[in-house]
């Protein structure tokens, strides 16, 4: 009788855990759908995942324009995904389970925006670029790691 009372809790304990765990999944993806990205085109983007998501975008449209030789396509691979893990990596703390996991994820994003500039300082100076397109990414880059930064730093008073 009690091994029989034990298996019944015992199911209802993983549907109740289950339950939970397929609302915590469509949640998040609910939150972040294509459509959640996309500002009409007077907006601006005022939250932290639109102005990564934007900037990811531009890193693109900007290594697309350039001309550059075999040498240094490793540097553009890399500002490629440093710029692009920035955006991805919000997102991803914003549908952590804890806040020490979300502190995790924010502060990855955190260091792929210094990366960022690093990658578009090299790349300034090494190839012929547009400089000042490549002036305009630093800034919003610097901007972005600012805005990181503060969030981690107001999450932790």
């Amino acid at each position: 009788m009690i091994s029989q009372h034990f298996v019944i809790n015992k199911t209802s304990f993983k549907r109740k855990k289950l339950t939970i765990l397929q609302h915590k999944l469509r949640v998040v993806m609910k939150c972040y759908t294509i459509t959640n990205f996309i500002l009409n085109d007077d907006e601006k983007p005022y939250k932290i995942s639109h102005r990564c998501f934007y900037f990811s975008k531009e890193v693109i449209g900007f290594i697309k324009e350039c001309k550059y030789e075999k040498i240094f396509h490793s540097m553009f691979d890399q500002l490629l995904r440093s710029a692009t893990s920035i955006g991805a990596n919000v997102v991803e703390g914003k549908a952590g389970s804890s806040k020490k996991d979300w502190k995790n994820y924010y502060s990855i994003a955190l260091k792929s925006a210094n990366e960022t500039k690093y990658w578009l300082c090299l790349i300034a100076e090494s190839i012929e670029v547009p400089k000042l397109k490549v002036k305009e990414l630093i800034k919003e880059a610097d901007e972005i790691s600012k805005i990181i930064g503060s969030i981690i730093v107001k999450s932790s008073q």
